[in-house]
């Protein structure tokens, strides 16, 4: 191929995408333009992916983690052959189209992950390697590497602003991710001006300190260069690389290297200024010239290749390594073994009980044996979180050479571990087991304190908007984790995550409802969980006074019923509630008014009840409701009624011992039964 073909597949790439910005009014022309020519590098030179089957689970990964480029990735998409039809890039942005503003894990053939929010897609990649690692390290056996790809993330300077960025690129170096490369688009602008008034650090440097291969390309339309530098990078099995490619935002428009050409259409006047500069026909728009269309094609038969020659091998690994390969088989078609759960315990009823925090980490290591998918960790609390995988490994880099050659005590490293260490990087973990999720054959978790799932709040937000299979263990839920203060308790957090439309958020009130919690999790297949859970011990309740803790599946379920089921007054509470609202029952039982208890650790479950069973639990016709938790009342007024009540927390936690906080915050027996009272004779 001549230089003159390449910048004819090139510019076309660019052109699609700047007519794409331009018929929708709206979009990043910047980006496409600049960062075209390493995109063509790699896409038809480096690139191991199939058009025919965007799912292919040994093809390499590619993020936009620069998602406001979106349009250069739906070019690639649509030149390559994948199902992104011409007209589909002629509706970029509009109502209904496969080609949204920003990228959109499972609405566009090929699109791995949802990205846009800066640095989200970049951890996601480190998720993506971190998923190759251990299932190539599980499963290859020598001679027989079914499990072999590598992941690219393409990344601007907004992306590496991002301290979620910083957290994952640091421990993707820790972890010696050799087949992640960074291609950072370094054109040294953003949204509202150059990187000069913000950003003027040394970012080879930063990275290298990360551990991290770095490679210079001066000049963004150096094909040879770039192609040199990604071999490279594929080259460097010991690190994860970071290539810098010096580009230019908006190339070769009027508004080259300004922080115009980020965010907005070029306008008709500029597009043609454009065009006429770097040599591509004004007329008509959305030129795509037959000879750079069959080109790209050939992305086509190497893609069929590719997946024929993995096929073979794997029916080659299939023959001599069946059990293994059927486990992989299961993992890669997202389906649970049979048994998974035959080992998950029955809690004996113990008025002194455990912590659910306890009793899911008990449960977590009774599944863990028999669910291989299953792998994950927590930002630097599994002692306190109790989400340790006993016996299952650590996924931990290997020594270096030199410590190799000096019989270095490695202490058993292995990316077989299922353990997952995130360090205090609450951010990162959650990006990083949404990478997990999207690269296929996990179920991963990670696990903090309630009160930092805010520092997490967004890939939480991605996770639900991509529907991923994700279960966030969250521990120390309320201000009863006492005397570490109002820092370290969650009040609000709750009521937050509730509100995150596609999250399921479950409260258990005790050891057996967190058995159950953990059940609905791992079946809950197509969007995250929360699991949210006690630090202090909570009884477990004798089910056979009590209802059984399978009705945590509905939501919310009656566990205690005034007789003959006819109640004057609902008591309504989750998590470690429940057995204070059971208390009070009985206590106002004592005093002849016939209570309901009702159980309600997922509002989620219960919503999606019909009507008519959510009505079997809360009677219409009953309306002194109360509802207790320890948090606030926001978003349970629904479910008490014009009528009802909540006895909640409306501010900050403090510092004291749980039972201080308990009667000072009015979380007793007494005050239950006096709010409880006053709704009857109101």
């Amino acid at each position: 191929m001549t230089a003159e073909f390449d910048q004819q597949c090139i510019n076309t790439l660019r052109f699609l995408s700047v007519d794409m910005v331009q018929k929708a009014n709206s979009g990043h022309p910047g980006l496409p333009l600049g960062a075209a020519a390493m995109a063509y590098v790699l896409w038809t030179r480096g690139l191991k992916f199939n058009p025919r089957n965007p799912h292919w689970a040994d093809r390499d990964r590619f993020v936009l983690s620069a998602g406001h480029g979106s349009a250069l990735l739906y070019a690639l998409l649509h030149m390559t052959g994948y199902d992104l039809s011409l007209d589909d890039i002629k509706q970029f942005r509009q109502w209904g189209s496969r080609t949204p503003g920003h990228p959109e894990h499972h609405h566009t053939p090929g699109v791995e992950t949802t990205t846009g929010p800066l640095g989200q897609g970049f951890a996601n990649a480190v998720g993506m390697a971190v998923a190759e690692a251990q299932l190539a390290a599980r499963y290859n056996r020598a001679g027989h590497d079914v499990i072999d790809h590598a992941t690219y993330v393409l990344a601007g300077d907004g992306d590496l602003m991002e301290g979620v960025a910083a957290e994952a690129a640091s421990l993707a170096g820790h972890l010696k991710l050799g087949k992640l490369t960074c291609l950072y688009d370094d054109n040294r602008v953003t949204l509202a001006a150059g990187t000069d008034i913000t950003f003027s650090e040394n970012v080879a440097h930063r990275f290298e300190s990360y551990g991290w291969h770095t490679m210079f390309v001066t000049d963004g339309n150096d094909l040879a260069t770039i192609d040199a530098a990604i071999d490279a990078a594929r080259a460097e099995t010991a690190r994860p690389s970071l290539i810098l490619v010096r580009t230019h935002i908006g190339y070769g428009s009027p508004e080259q290297d300004s922080f115009k050409a980020h965010g907005a259409p070029l306008g008709t006047d500029d597009v043609r200024k454009t065009k006429q500069k770097l040599g591509w026909p004004t007329e008509p728009d959305f030129l795509i010239p037959n000879e750079a269309l069959a080109h790209f094609r050939k992305s086509v038969e190497r893609g069929a290749h590719h997946e024929a020659v993995w096929n073979e091998r794997m029916r080659a690994y299939a023959r001599k390594f069946p059990d293994q390969f059927q486990e992989l088989q299961c993992r890669l078609r997202g389906e649970l073994p049979l048994g998974w759960d035959t080992d998950i315990p029955v809690f004996p009823a113990d008025a002194k009980g455990l912590a659910t925090r306890e009793a899911s980490g008990k449960v977590l290591n009774a599944i863990a044996p028999r669910l291989p998918a299953l792998t994950g960790g927590s930002a630097d609390l599994d002692p306190s979180t109790k989400t340790a995988l006993k016996g299952l490994g650590d996924f931990s880099p290997p020594p270096s050479k030199h410590e190799d050659e000096q019989g270095f005590d490695d202490g058993g490293w292995s990316y077989k571990g299922r353990n997952l260490h995130f360090g205090v990087r609450e951010h990162a973990m959650g990006a990083i087991v949404n990478g997990l999720a999207v690269h296929g054959g996990f179920i991963p978790y990670g696990a903090t304190f309630l009160i930092f799932s805010d520092y997490m709040r967004p890939p939480i937000r991605l996770a639900a908007l991509m529907g991923l299979h994700i279960v966030h263990v969250f521990t120390h839920d309320s201000i009863m984790l006492g005397e570490d203060g109002p820092t370290h308790q969650p009040v609000e957090q709750l009521a937050a995550l509730r509100a995150m439309p596609n999250l399921t958020v479950i409260r258990p009130g005790d050891a057996n409802e967190t058995s159950v919690a953990w059940r609905v999790a791992l079946e809950t297949r197509d969007h995250p969980v929360v699991l949210a859970l006690s630090r202090q011990n909570l009884p477990t309740l004798d089910r056979s006074r009590y209802a059984p803790a399978d009705g945590l599946r509905r939501g919310a379920y009656v566990l205690l019923d005034a007789p003959d089921a006819k109640p004057e007054l609902i008591l309504i509470a989750s998590g470690s509630e429940v057995a204070l609202i059971i208390a009070a029952a009985e206590h106002l039982q004592g005093q002849d008014i016939a209570v309901r208890c009702v159980s309600m650790p997922s509002w989620e479950l219960f919503d999606a009840l019909p009507q008519r069973e959510r009505d079997a639990v809360l009677l219409p016709s009953v309306t002194a409701r109360l509802a207790v938790e320890a948090g606030v009342a926001q978003g349970w007024h629904r479910y008490v009624g014009a009528h009802g009540d909540v006895l909640s927390v409306e501010r900050f936690g403090s510092s004291a011992p749980a039972e201080v906080l308990r009667h000072e915050y009015g979380l007793t027996v007494d005050n239950v039964c006096a709010r409880a009272r006053a709704l009857l004779v109101s």
